[in-house]
């Protein structure tokens, strides 16, 4: 039978919060997180996704109780190839310092589900040392019928860029759409049906500590992205029997098992290692009121932290319709290198560092100490607007997944036709304005 209907509504709020949530009344123990006997009959599970000895602060853990253990499965097999473009081993092909971009993906035109639609962009790191990145693209066109996934290499940061998702977790349902984001942790089963009949976005594969909120600093304690936004679901659950798949991302390979019931079959849950959504029209821009620049780390929502202080394995930027206010000031994003590495995407509209051929699908990917910055158009535009009126950057969402680790493209970036082999040209229109005579 399907899922009953969730109490209180479809979701819960609040970043990192303990929740506790059932699909039946009374499924969820009183008191005790494995009692002798479950009520109705279930089973007591956890799922940890953090060290049982993290720090009370850092540890994520979430209690199921579902119709049957999530052991009860065939034997995985390696699948025969995956879609030949699901790459976690990025040392095949030496990462070039070029500036790159590509244009977006075209929709399939054989029926295809959301897991193989992956195409890996770039990355870094790998599973088996929990550490690093990978970078993917998705369009697909056909619902995850009959079929089931898990990702034992890392937590998945979902962007939407076109059509809607429908996630059935373990933890309940996500109705996702462009503009909003979801995080499916690390191990977590699910389903995805397309409400549009196709969809396309991107996805970063974090294989490092989870992404949390940043501190705020003195910021203080409101902006940016609000705990309250954090929306995590209701327990919901599907009890069925057939013959279905499992698939495993598992040490950088696909592997598929036989199971002869959903997986998704958790009554009751609580804890606070949980899928959650966010939906980006929510963020809080902060910016210059005065004069000149700040960094563009003020547009951070979410960071997974490394072992060294104020630098992250992962960084998640967005760059929302926002007032332009600074006076004297160029605007735009200005020319830069960093020792991060930036790889970005557009979901809506135009970014406002590029006059063209950056599309809504598209990606970018600057590396370490890769120049980049606004094109030729941008500047000359942007040099001589009026900066004592206001401007509003409106109709458009950029974001960028920011790493302190090189980035490395795969064969298959660099060799894919959506690659824009003149994207340097963007800057060659550059005119020298130099004048020692003229201050």
């Amino acid at each position: 039978m399907k899922a009953p209907s969730e109490q209180s509504g479809r979701y819960q709020s609040g970043f990192g919060n303990e929740f506790a949530t059932e699909a039946l009344p009374g499924a969820l123990p009183a008191h005790q997180n494995s009692p002798q006997r479950v009520a109705y009959g279930l089973y007591a599970e956890q799922l940890s996704g953090t060290a049982f000895t993290a720090p009370r602060s850092h540890n994520r853990r979430s209690w199921l109780y579902r119709i049957r253990p999530a052991a009860m499965h065939q034997p995985f097999q390696r699948a025969a190839k995956g879609n030949g473009r699901i790459v976690s081993s990025f040392d095949e092909v030496a990462a070039p310092p070029n500036q790159l971009r590509w244009d977006p993906l075209p929709m399939p035109s054989e029926p295809t589900d959301f897991i193989d639609s992956w195409v890996t962009m770039a990355g870094n790191g790998n599973p088996q040392s929990q550490s690093g990145n990978a970078f993917h693209l998705y369009a697909c066109n056909r619902n995850m019928d009959g079929r089931y996934f898990y990702n034992a290499d890392g937590e998945l940061l979902i962007v939407p860029q076109e059509g809607r998702l429908a996630i059935f977790t373990e933890f309940g349902k996500i109705d996702l759409e462009p503009l909003e984001i979801a995080v499916i942790p690390r191990g977590v089963r699910f389903q995805v049906s397309l409400p549009d009949g196709s969809a396309r976005g991107y996805i970063c594969e974090n294989y490092g500590a989870l992404l949390r909120l940043p501190d705020l600093g003195v910021i203080g304690s409101n902006g940016l992205a609000n705990p309250r936004d954090f929306l995590t679901p209701h327990a919901a659950y599907e009890d069925v029997e057939g013959d279905f798949e499992l698939v495993a991302k598992f040490g950088g390979n696909l592997w598929t098992a036989k199971i002869g019931h959903s997986p998704l079959d958790v009554v009751a849950w609580h804890g606070n290692y949980a899928p959650y959504k966010y939906d980006l029209r929510h963020f809080s821009p902060i910016g210059s009121i005065g004069n000149d620049h700040p960094d563009p780390s003020i547009f951070l929502v979410l960071q997974a932290p490394s072992d060294t202080p104020g630098v992250d394995t992962l960084d998640f930027v967005v760059f929302p319709p926002r007032w332009l206010v600074a006076e004297n000031t160029f605007r735009p994003p200005w020319f830069h290198r960093n020792v991060a590495s930036e790889f970005m995407g557009l979901i809506t509209g135009a970014y406002d560092a590029k006059a063209e051929g950056f599309a809504p699908g598209g990606a970018s990917l600057h590396n370490c100490m890769t120049g980049h910055g606004p094109d030729a158009a941008t500047f000359e535009k942007a040099s001589a607007a009026d900066t004592m009126k206001p401007h509003k950057v409106d109709n458009t969402m950029a974001f960028m997944f920011e790493t302190k680790l090189v980035i490395c493209p795969t064969p298959h970036a660099l060799s894919a036709p959506q690659l824009q082999s003149n994207y340097n040209e963007c800057w060659n229109g550059i005119q020298k304005h130099f004048n020692p005579e003229k201050p």
